[in-house]
């Protein structure tokens, strides 16, 4: 007996989830707004969940966050500016946490002074650790866009107050 696509679908859901909200998170600069992004885009995918070829799955639901970030930010047209906070988890005497939650926060902060296509090519690019190529698949453009956003996105992060500040190194 074969499973329900249903099934299929809460099972890769679930799997998911941590990554797509970690990458999302990335590209919103807020939790909340990163875990609304990734329903969004998974009701999206549920959806057309029938339709969409099973080795083709990660790639399709990515280009879909992508593709739906961008759509929020098009429709915001306002850049957001990110506030610094501290989890709950940092603690004092937790001198090494701190310090990695404050580098965290940095650049988080740099991020969001970008445009969104160099935030969308540095996340995936360096922290989801795509190459060049699928980057540019996710996004529909060729590679030299890739290499053009990425280094002008780079060249943004280290000139930013938040990255050069003493405190952050």
């Amino acid at each position: 007996m074969t499973s329900e696509p249903a099934d299929d679908f809460a099972e890769f859901a679930a799997a998911a989830w941590p990554r797509l909200v970690r990458t999302a998170r990335m590209l919103t600069g807020d939790f909340h707004e990163a875990e609304d992004l990734v329903q969004v885009t998974l009701s999206k995918v549920y959806a057309r969940w029938r339709h969409i070829a099973r080795d083709d799955v990660d790639a399709y639901v990515r280009r879909a966050l992508v593709n739906n970030n961008l759509n929020r930010v098009r429709r915001k047209r306002v850049t957001q500016l990110l506030t610094p906070f501290l989890p709950e988890t940092a603690h004092r005497g937790h001198e090494d946490r701190a310090g990695e939650l404050v580098r965290r926060d940095a650049v988080l902060t740099a991020l969001a002074t970008l445009t969104a296509r160099q935030r969308v090519v540095l996340v995936l690019r360096y922290f989801d650790d795509m190459t060049e190529a699928e980057v540019a698949d996710v996004l529909h453009c060729s590679i030299g866009t890739v290499k053009t956003h990425a280094r002008r996105g780079l060249a943004a992060l280290r000139g930013h107050p938040a990255i050069t500040a003493e405190s952050v190194r």
